[in-house]
Protein backbone atom coordinates (compact mmCIF):
# COMPACT_ATOMS: atom_id res chain seq x y z
CA UNK A 1 0.00 0.00 0.00
CA UNK A 2 1.45 3.70 -0.85
CA UNK A 3 1.94 6.35 1.30
CA UNK A 4 -1.34 8.06 0.27
CA UNK A 5 -3.47 4.83 0.82
CA UNK A 6 -1.97 4.25 3.99
CA UNK A 7 -2.74 7.49 5.07
CA UNK A 8 -5.75 7.55 3.89
CA UNK A 9 -6.98 4.16 5.55
CA UNK A 10 -5.49 5.91 9.03
CA UNK A 11 -7.92 8.79 8.66
CA UNK A 12 -11.29 6.34 8.06
CA UNK A 13 -10.25 4.14 10.89
CA UNK A 14 -10.16 7.24 13.29
CA UNK A 15 -13.47 8.33 11.58
CA UNK A 16 -14.27 4.72 12.75
CA UNK A 17 -13.12 5.16 16.63
CA UNK A 18 -14.73 8.53 16.38
CA UNK A 19 -17.92 7.74 15.16
CA UNK A 20 -18.10 4.33 17.83
CA UNK A 21 -16.57 6.57 20.90
CA UNK A 22 -19.39 9.14 20.03
CA UNK A 23 -22.19 6.63 20.12
CA UNK A 24 -20.74 5.01 23.33
CA UNK A 25 -20.44 8.03 24.93
CA UNK A 26 -24.16 9.17 24.16
CA UNK A 27 -25.69 5.56 25.79
CA UNK A 28 -23.40 6.12 28.65
CA UNK A 29 -24.66 9.39 29.53
CA UNK A 30 -27.96 8.41 28.77
CA UNK A 31 -27.88 5.90 31.27
CA UNK A 32 -26.26 7.43 33.88
CA UNK A 33 -27.64 11.09 34.10
CA UNK A 34 -30.70 11.31 33.29
CA UNK A 35 -33.11 14.06 31.73
CA UNK A 36 -34.29 16.45 34.57
CA UNK A 37 -33.75 19.60 33.83
CA UNK A 38 -34.33 21.76 36.82
CA UNK A 39 -34.41 20.14 40.13
CA UNK A 40 -33.62 23.10 42.61
CA UNK A 41 -37.20 24.32 42.86
CA UNK A 42 -37.96 21.30 44.43
CA UNK A 43 -34.99 21.13 46.40
CA UNK A 44 -35.34 24.51 47.72
CA UNK A 45 -38.77 23.90 48.62
CA UNK A 46 -37.92 20.40 50.79
CA UNK A 47 -35.15 22.16 51.83
CA UNK A 48 -37.47 24.98 53.48
CA UNK A 49 -40.31 22.40 54.63
CA UNK A 50 -38.25 19.23 55.07
CA UNK A 51 -34.60 20.16 56.04
CA UNK A 52 -34.22 16.56 57.19
CA UNK A 53 -36.88 14.32 55.58
CA UNK A 54 -37.36 10.29 55.82
CA UNK A 55 -38.41 8.81 52.92
CA UNK A 56 -41.82 7.22 52.73
CA UNK A 57 -41.71 3.47 54.06
CA UNK A 58 -43.79 2.29 51.10
CA UNK A 59 -41.56 3.57 48.60
CA UNK A 60 -38.72 1.09 50.24
CA UNK A 61 -38.40 -2.62 48.40
CA UNK A 62 -38.90 -3.97 51.21
CA UNK A 63 -40.63 -3.73 54.09
CA UNK A 64 -37.64 -4.64 56.46
CA UNK A 65 -35.27 -2.39 54.25
CA UNK A 66 -33.43 0.36 56.42
CA UNK A 67 -34.79 3.71 56.65
CA UNK A 68 -33.48 6.22 54.32
CA UNK A 69 -33.14 9.83 54.99
CA UNK A 70 -32.69 12.92 52.72
CA UNK A 71 -30.56 15.83 54.54
CA UNK A 72 -30.63 19.17 52.56
CA UNK A 73 -29.19 22.15 54.31
CA UNK A 74 -25.75 23.10 54.43
CA UNK A 75 -24.45 23.21 58.24
CA UNK A 76 -26.29 19.47 58.76
CA UNK A 77 -24.66 18.19 56.06
CA UNK A 78 -21.04 19.54 56.78
CA UNK A 79 -21.82 17.84 60.43
CA UNK A 80 -22.19 14.49 58.84
CA UNK A 81 -19.29 14.78 56.73
CA UNK A 82 -16.80 15.43 59.16
CA UNK A 83 -18.16 12.66 61.69
CA UNK A 84 -17.01 10.10 59.75
CA UNK A 85 -17.38 7.96 63.33
CA UNK A 86 -20.86 7.74 63.15
CA UNK A 87 -21.91 8.46 59.35
CA UNK A 88 -19.36 5.88 57.89
CA UNK A 89 -18.28 4.94 54.22
CA UNK A 90 -17.82 1.39 53.92
CA UNK A 91 -21.45 0.52 52.57
CA UNK A 92 -19.94 1.73 49.33
CA UNK A 93 -17.61 -1.16 49.24
CA UNK A 94 -20.70 -3.77 49.82
CA UNK A 95 -23.86 -2.17 48.04
CA UNK A 96 -22.68 0.08 45.36
CA UNK A 97 -18.77 0.01 44.26
CA UNK A 98 -17.42 -3.24 45.77
CA UNK A 99 -17.82 -5.69 42.70
CA UNK A 100 -16.18 -3.27 40.33
CA UNK A 101 -13.91 -0.67 41.99
CA UNK A 102 -12.50 -3.61 44.38
CA UNK A 103 -12.41 -3.90 48.25
CA UNK A 104 -9.71 -1.23 48.82
CA UNK A 105 -11.58 1.41 46.65
CA UNK A 106 -10.72 4.73 49.43
CA UNK A 107 -14.51 5.90 49.21
CA UNK A 108 -15.26 3.12 51.32
CA UNK A 109 -12.52 3.34 53.99
CA UNK A 110 -12.82 4.83 57.48
CA UNK A 111 -10.64 5.56 60.14
CA UNK A 112 -7.25 4.34 60.58
CA UNK A 113 -7.36 2.62 57.20
CA UNK A 114 -8.32 5.55 55.47
CA UNK A 115 -6.27 7.81 56.95
CA UNK A 116 -3.12 5.05 56.02
CA UNK A 117 -4.52 5.05 52.44
CA UNK A 118 -5.03 8.77 51.86
CA UNK A 119 -1.47 9.21 52.87
CA UNK A 120 0.08 7.13 50.58
CA UNK A 121 -1.66 7.63 47.50
CA UNK A 122 -1.50 11.65 48.18
CA UNK A 123 2.28 11.69 47.42
CA UNK A 124 1.14 11.78 44.19
CA UNK A 125 -1.03 14.59 43.99
CA UNK A 126 1.86 17.28 45.86
CA UNK A 127 2.04 21.04 44.35
CA UNK A 128 5.43 20.36 42.27
CA UNK A 129 3.91 17.36 40.96
CA UNK A 130 0.64 18.99 39.85
CA UNK A 131 2.96 21.58 38.65
CA UNK A 132 4.33 19.69 36.20
CA UNK A 133 0.93 17.64 35.22
CA UNK A 134 -0.48 21.43 34.11
CA UNK A 135 2.53 22.85 32.05
CA UNK A 136 3.38 19.63 30.38
CA UNK A 137 0.48 17.66 30.35
CA UNK A 138 -3.05 19.01 30.61
CA UNK A 139 -2.25 22.08 27.76
CA UNK A 140 -0.93 19.37 25.67
CA UNK A 141 -3.83 17.27 26.05
CA UNK A 142 -6.21 20.31 25.55
CA UNK A 143 -4.26 21.75 22.33
CA UNK A 144 -4.27 18.33 20.47
CA UNK A 145 -8.28 17.81 20.82
CA UNK A 146 -8.64 21.30 19.81
CA UNK A 147 -6.22 20.71 16.74
CA UNK A 148 -9.13 18.56 15.67
CA UNK A 149 -11.58 21.37 15.49
CA UNK A 150 -9.99 24.33 14.90
CA UNK A 151 -10.01 24.92 11.61
CA UNK A 152 -13.99 24.09 10.93
CA UNK A 153 -15.12 27.27 12.88
CA UNK A 154 -17.55 24.84 14.67
CA UNK A 155 -17.63 22.32 17.59
CA UNK A 156 -19.51 20.08 19.51
CA UNK A 157 -17.57 20.80 22.92
CA UNK A 158 -18.98 17.80 25.31
CA UNK A 159 -17.97 15.01 22.79
CA UNK A 160 -14.82 16.53 20.90
CA UNK A 161 -13.37 18.02 24.49
CA UNK A 162 -15.31 18.12 27.42
CA UNK A 163 -15.51 14.52 27.89
CA UNK A 164 -12.20 13.40 26.30
CA UNK A 165 -9.85 15.81 27.92
CA UNK A 166 -9.63 14.46 31.20
CA UNK A 167 -9.99 11.08 29.95
CA UNK A 168 -6.57 11.28 28.22
CA UNK A 169 -4.90 13.28 31.22
CA UNK A 170 -6.00 10.86 33.72
CA UNK A 171 -4.44 8.17 31.27
CA UNK A 172 -1.29 10.58 30.85
CA UNK A 173 -1.16 11.05 34.66
CA UNK A 174 -0.48 7.37 35.34
CA UNK A 175 1.83 6.98 32.43
CA UNK A 176 0.18 4.75 30.26
CA UNK A 177 1.37 4.34 26.30
CA UNK A 178 -0.37 7.20 24.15
CA UNK A 179 -1.44 4.55 21.37
CA UNK A 180 -3.77 2.94 24.23
CA UNK A 181 -5.60 6.20 25.09
CA UNK A 182 -8.67 5.43 23.16
CA UNK A 183 -8.74 1.82 24.52
CA UNK A 184 -8.78 3.62 27.89
CA UNK A 185 -11.24 6.10 27.20
CA UNK A 186 -13.83 3.04 25.83
CA UNK A 187 -12.93 1.18 29.60
CA UNK A 188 -13.77 4.22 31.47
CA UNK A 189 -16.88 4.86 29.96
CA UNK A 190 -17.86 1.19 30.36
CA UNK A 191 -16.76 1.80 34.11
CA UNK A 192 -18.29 4.83 34.62
CA UNK A 193 -21.98 3.06 33.79
CA UNK A 194 -21.49 0.36 36.58
CA UNK A 195 -24.86 1.37 37.72
CA UNK A 196 -26.94 0.54 34.92
CA UNK A 197 -24.48 -2.36 33.18
CA UNK A 198 -22.96 -3.39 35.96
CA UNK A 199 -21.53 -7.07 33.98
CA UNK A 200 -20.12 -4.96 31.45
CA UNK A 201 -17.96 -3.07 33.61
CA UNK A 202 -17.03 -5.81 35.86
CA UNK A 203 -15.74 -6.89 32.73
CA UNK A 204 -13.80 -3.53 31.91
CA UNK A 205 -12.69 -3.27 35.61
CA UNK A 206 -10.92 -6.63 34.75
CA UNK A 207 -9.13 -5.58 31.83
CA UNK A 208 -7.90 -2.43 33.28
CA UNK A 209 -6.49 -4.59 36.36
CA UNK A 210 -4.95 -7.04 33.88
CA UNK A 211 -3.38 -3.97 31.73
CA UNK A 212 -2.16 -2.31 34.74
CA UNK A 213 -0.47 -5.10 36.29
CA UNK A 214 1.99 -5.71 33.66
CA UNK A 215 2.64 -1.42 33.62
CA UNK A 216 2.96 -1.88 37.07
CA UNK A 217 5.56 -4.41 37.51
CA UNK A 218 7.70 -2.14 34.66
CA UNK A 219 7.30 0.60 36.73
CA UNK A 220 8.86 -1.28 40.45
CA UNK A 221 11.83 -1.98 38.56
CA UNK A 222 12.40 1.20 36.51
CA UNK A 223 10.29 4.19 37.98
CA UNK A 224 9.32 6.65 35.35
CA UNK A 225 8.02 10.27 36.05
CA UNK A 226 3.91 9.43 36.18
CA UNK A 227 1.75 8.29 38.96
CA UNK A 228 1.71 4.63 38.40
CA UNK A 229 5.52 4.48 39.36
CA UNK A 230 4.32 7.05 42.65
CA UNK A 231 1.67 4.67 43.76
CA UNK A 232 4.31 1.62 42.76
CA UNK A 233 7.11 3.30 45.32
CA UNK A 234 4.91 5.34 48.04
CA UNK A 235 6.02 4.40 51.30
CA UNK A 236 4.65 5.30 55.11
CA UNK A 237 6.27 3.66 58.08
CA UNK A 238 7.98 0.61 55.85
CA UNK A 239 4.78 0.31 54.66
CA UNK A 240 3.79 0.01 50.57
CA UNK A 241 0.79 -0.16 48.73
CA UNK A 242 -0.56 -3.47 47.75
CA UNK A 243 -1.06 -4.39 44.12
CA UNK A 244 -4.65 -4.50 44.54
CA UNK A 245 -4.71 -1.09 46.41
CA UNK A 246 -3.30 0.26 43.53
CA UNK A 247 -5.93 -1.23 41.31
CA UNK A 248 -8.70 -0.24 43.56
CA UNK A 249 -7.61 3.98 43.23
CA UNK A 250 -6.93 3.52 39.42
CA UNK A 251 -10.45 2.32 39.33
CA UNK A 252 -11.10 4.93 41.48
CA UNK A 253 -9.49 7.71 39.50
CA UNK A 254 -11.88 6.87 36.58
CA UNK A 255 -15.39 7.83 37.76
CA UNK A 256 -13.68 10.57 40.40
CA UNK A 257 -10.81 11.72 38.11
CA UNK A 258 -12.85 11.85 34.61
CA UNK A 259 -17.06 12.31 35.54
CA UNK A 260 -16.93 14.81 37.54
CA UNK A 261 -14.58 16.92 36.03
CA UNK A 262 -15.90 16.39 32.32
CA UNK A 263 -19.27 16.95 34.06
CA UNK A 264 -17.86 20.24 35.75
CA UNK A 265 -15.83 21.85 32.78
CA UNK A 266 -18.62 21.35 31.10
CA UNK A 267 -21.08 22.89 33.02
CA UNK A 268 -18.71 25.76 33.68
CA UNK A 269 -18.43 26.25 29.30
CA UNK A 270 -22.33 26.37 29.21
CA UNK A 271 -23.16 28.72 32.19
CA UNK A 272 -20.71 31.33 30.49
CA UNK A 273 -21.75 30.90 27.33
CA UNK A 274 -25.18 31.19 28.21
CA UNK A 275 -24.37 34.69 30.11
CA UNK A 276 -22.75 36.89 27.51
CA UNK A 277 -21.45 39.76 30.08
CA UNK A 278 -20.09 37.38 32.08
CA UNK A 279 -18.42 35.48 29.49
CA UNK A 280 -17.00 38.54 28.06
CA UNK A 281 -16.01 39.75 31.58
CA UNK A 282 -13.56 36.55 31.77
CA UNK A 283 -12.35 36.42 28.54
CA UNK A 284 -10.71 39.98 29.82
CA UNK A 285 -9.94 39.55 32.75
CA UNK A 286 -8.46 36.28 33.39
CA UNK A 287 -8.21 36.72 37.13
CA UNK A 288 -11.85 36.10 37.04
CA UNK A 289 -11.45 32.36 35.73
CA UNK A 290 -10.91 30.94 39.40
CA UNK A 291 -14.33 32.70 40.43
CA UNK A 292 -15.98 31.85 37.79
CA UNK A 293 -14.86 28.04 38.70
CA UNK A 294 -15.87 27.72 42.10
CA UNK A 295 -18.84 29.94 41.21
CA UNK A 296 -20.01 26.95 38.48
CA UNK A 297 -19.41 24.32 41.12
CA UNK A 298 -21.51 26.21 43.17
CA UNK A 299 -24.38 26.93 40.90
CA UNK A 300 -24.23 23.27 39.10
CA UNK A 301 -22.89 20.87 41.40
CA UNK A 302 -21.80 18.45 38.87
CA UNK A 303 -22.65 15.31 41.84
CA UNK A 304 -25.75 16.28 43.43
CA UNK A 305 -25.39 13.95 46.57
CA UNK A 306 -23.66 11.25 48.06
CA UNK A 307 -24.57 8.56 51.11
CA UNK A 308 -23.08 7.87 54.43
CA UNK A 309 -24.72 5.07 57.09
CA UNK A 310 -25.41 5.73 60.28
CA UNK A 311 -23.18 3.26 62.45
CA UNK A 312 -25.44 4.22 65.88
CA UNK A 313 -28.58 5.65 66.77
CA UNK A 314 -28.09 9.44 66.25
CA UNK A 315 -30.35 12.36 65.31
CA UNK A 316 -29.60 15.64 62.96
CA UNK A 317 -31.73 18.62 63.41
CA UNK A 318 -33.76 16.87 66.52
CA UNK A 319 -34.38 14.33 63.85
CA UNK A 320 -34.20 10.73 64.68
CA UNK A 321 -31.66 8.26 62.79
CA UNK A 322 -31.56 4.86 63.81
CA UNK A 323 -28.60 2.91 63.42
CA UNK A 324 -28.43 0.85 60.16
CA UNK A 325 -30.01 4.03 58.13
CA UNK A 326 -28.69 5.21 54.67
CA UNK A 327 -28.07 9.11 55.27
CA UNK A 328 -28.40 11.06 51.41
CA UNK A 329 -26.80 14.20 51.96
CA UNK A 330 -28.12 16.88 49.07
CA UNK A 331 -25.06 18.69 47.82
CA UNK A 332 -26.95 20.82 45.69
CA UNK A 333 -29.54 21.84 47.88
CA UNK A 334 -26.74 22.73 50.35
CA UNK A 335 -24.90 25.18 47.64
CA UNK A 336 -28.09 27.21 46.82
CA UNK A 337 -29.24 27.60 50.15
CA UNK A 338 -30.50 31.32 50.89
CA UNK A 339 -29.50 31.77 54.18
CA UNK A 340 -25.81 31.39 53.27
CA UNK A 341 -25.75 32.81 49.54
CA UNK A 342 -27.43 35.97 48.31
CA UNK A 343 -29.57 35.64 45.46
CA UNK A 344 -28.67 31.58 45.22
CA UNK A 345 -30.16 30.52 41.77
CA UNK A 346 -28.20 33.51 40.09
CA UNK A 347 -24.46 32.76 38.85
CA UNK A 348 -22.54 35.57 39.71
CA UNK A 349 -18.87 35.36 39.17
CA UNK A 350 -18.09 38.69 41.23
CA UNK A 351 -20.41 37.77 44.39
CA UNK A 352 -19.78 40.32 47.20
CA UNK A 353 -19.17 37.78 49.75
CA UNK A 354 -18.45 34.76 48.32
CA UNK A 355 -18.88 31.58 50.73
CA UNK A 356 -16.98 28.24 49.84
CA UNK A 357 -19.64 25.51 48.12
CA UNK A 358 -19.44 22.17 49.28
CA UNK A 359 -19.26 20.22 45.75
CA UNK A 360 -16.08 18.89 46.54
CA UNK A 361 -17.06 17.50 50.14
CA UNK A 362 -15.74 18.26 54.08
CA UNK A 363 -13.96 16.38 56.34
CA UNK A 364 -12.02 13.25 56.09
CA UNK A 365 -13.12 12.54 52.69
CA UNK A 366 -12.95 15.37 50.90
CA UNK A 367 -11.81 15.14 47.79
CA UNK A 368 -8.34 14.36 47.17
CA UNK A 369 -8.57 15.73 43.31
CA UNK A 370 -10.02 18.71 44.16
CA UNK A 371 -7.21 20.53 43.21
CA UNK A 372 -6.22 18.36 39.87
CA UNK A 373 -9.85 19.30 39.25
CA UNK A 374 -9.62 22.85 39.25
CA UNK A 375 -6.23 23.03 37.40
CA UNK A 376 -7.90 21.21 34.32
CA UNK A 377 -11.14 23.42 34.55
CA UNK A 378 -8.54 26.65 34.37
CA UNK A 379 -6.68 25.09 31.95
CA UNK A 380 -8.99 24.13 29.67
CA UNK A 381 -10.87 27.39 29.99
CA UNK A 382 -7.96 29.69 29.49
CA UNK A 383 -7.22 27.20 26.07
CA UNK A 384 -10.62 27.38 24.44
CA UNK A 385 -10.44 31.43 24.88
CA UNK A 386 -7.08 31.70 23.56
CA UNK A 387 -7.10 29.41 20.46
CA UNK A 388 -10.90 30.07 19.87
CA UNK A 389 -11.45 33.45 18.99
CA UNK A 390 -15.39 34.82 19.31
CA UNK A 391 -16.17 31.54 21.03
CA UNK A 392 -19.82 31.10 21.46
CA UNK A 393 -22.46 29.48 21.08
CA UNK A 394 -24.40 28.00 17.87
CA UNK A 395 -27.70 30.24 17.83
CA UNK A 396 -29.28 28.04 15.74
CA UNK A 397 -27.88 24.45 18.03
CA UNK A 398 -31.17 22.80 19.58
CA UNK A 399 -31.65 24.14 22.81
CA UNK A 400 -28.12 22.76 24.46
CA UNK A 401 -28.82 22.49 28.17
CA UNK A 402 -27.61 20.87 31.44
CA UNK A 403 -29.71 17.74 32.94
CA UNK A 404 -29.69 15.27 35.73
CA UNK A 405 -31.27 14.55 38.80
CA UNK A 406 -28.12 12.75 40.03
CA UNK A 407 -25.16 13.10 37.98
CA UNK A 408 -25.42 17.25 36.12
CA UNK A 409 -23.59 18.43 33.14
CA UNK A 410 -24.95 19.45 29.14
CA UNK A 411 -26.58 16.91 26.79
CA UNK A 412 -23.86 19.26 24.34
CA UNK A 413 -22.23 22.71 23.64
CA UNK A 414 -22.39 23.45 20.23
CA UNK A 415 -20.48 26.10 19.44
CA UNK A 416 -18.83 28.73 16.92
CA UNK A 417 -15.52 30.66 16.84
CA UNK A 418 -13.84 32.34 14.45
Amino acid sequence: MDSSAEDTALVADRHGDDERDGEEFGLFDDAVAGDTRDPYPELARTRREHPVQRLDSSLMPHEESAPVFFVYRHEDISRVLRDSETFCSGHIIELIMGPVMGEHIMLGMDGPQHRRYRVLVSTAFRPKVMDRWESELAARVGNALVDGFAERGRAELVREFTFPYPTQIIAGILGLPRDDYKQFQRWSIAILSFLSKQDEAVVASREVKEYVAGILEDRRRSPREDLLSDLAHAELDGEHLSDEEIFSFVRLLLPAGVETTYRSTGNLLLTLLCDPDQLEAVRADRSLVAPAIEESLRFETPLLNITRLATKDTEIDGVPIPAGSTVMLMLAAANREEERYSEPDRYDIERAEPKPHISFGQGPHICLGMHLARMEMRVALNLLFDRLPGLRLDPEADDPHIRGQVFRSPTAIPVLFG
